[in-house]
């Protein structure tokens, strides 16, 4: 039985075929036809297709050649972002940090997934009074009230684009941490900048080096490790506005360093006296 991929490649080249046969039915020749039991070395072939390049002129953009995108919601009407992807791989690989208190922006969400009983007190940080999940309400740039030393773990994802004074912000999440303690924090590298639907407009996007220069101003150099995720086709399908489950996993895993679409960055705070 022909699996669904199969299927739609046996499809694409029926229709190549289709063109081909009305062509040689103009010169008089018989085609030969394109069987099902063909479709595995179809496959192959198409795999071998794709490592080349194809010429000018000759590029097939399907259902990408489209000014507007598939979705303007990041995927999260499709069945999840690209990005959240990266994000979650990247908190799953590092939840033995989130551990006694633990402060997270917006919602506890993150805390509750990846504390796995680590966590002794939860906090949440926003700027929104309204937010009844908030435990502290504040400005990460104007945060004199948050006590410093106080948190072991920061989950920071996806925020810092939305703050104009970057600098300032991260010289709080150092100040508030606790010797030892770690931040966890994500941003934007290939992104749309913005959701007017969903009233977001970013400030800024990262690079690896770029967040790697930034967080240097407040923490060692040794004690940041920065990652960057994604590739050209995860950048095209996040631009659409695609899911993670529109891609195979050996597609959203392969990381190019010249397609930045997600950065992801742990720092920890020295202990006192080092």
């Amino acid at each position: 039985m022909l699996g669904d991929a199969q299927l739609e490649l046996l499809g694409s080249r029926m229709a190549e075929e289709g063109q081909r046969v009305e062509g040689l039915q103009q010169q008089g020749r018989r085609p030969n036809k394109l069987r099902a039991r063909d479709a595995p070395q179809i496959g192959r072939q198409d795999k071998e297709r794709r490592k080349e390049r194809p010429p000018v002129g000759r590029v097939r953009f399907g259902d990408l050649r489209r000014l507007a995108p598939i979705s303007r919601k990041f995927g999260l009407d499709r069945g999840g972002p690209i990005d959240r992807y990266y994000i979650e791989t990247f908190l799953a690989r590092h939840a033995g940090d989130v551990g006694g208190r633990v402060l997270e922006i917006k919602d506890s969400s993150y805390t509750n997934r990846y504390g796995n009983g680590r966590v002794v007190f939860s906090d949440v940080l926003d700027i929104a009074e309204e937010n009844q999940r908030a435990s502290i309400v504040a400005d990460l740039t104007r945060a004199d009230h948050v006590p410093s030393d106080a948190f072991d773990c920061i989950i920071c994802t996806q925020t810092l684009h939305f703050i104009y004074d970057v600098r300032a912000a991260v010289r709080t999440l150092h100040r508030i941490l606790k010797p030892g303690g770690t931040l966890l924090a994500t941003f934007p590298g290939i992104s749309q900048t913005g959701c007017e639907r969903l009233g977001e407009q970013y400030l800024w996007t990262f690079t690896k080096l770029s967040a790697r220069q930034l967080f240097e101003e407040a923490f060692p150099a040794q004690n940041i490790v920065v990652e960057a995720h994604g590739n050209v086709l995860a950048a095209t399908g996040f631009l659409q506005g695609l899911s993670a489950k529109e891609l195979r996993k050996e597609e959203l895993e392969h990381d190019d360093p010249d397609y930045e679409l997600l950065i992801a960055l742990r720092a920890v705070k020295p202990e006192a006296g080092a």
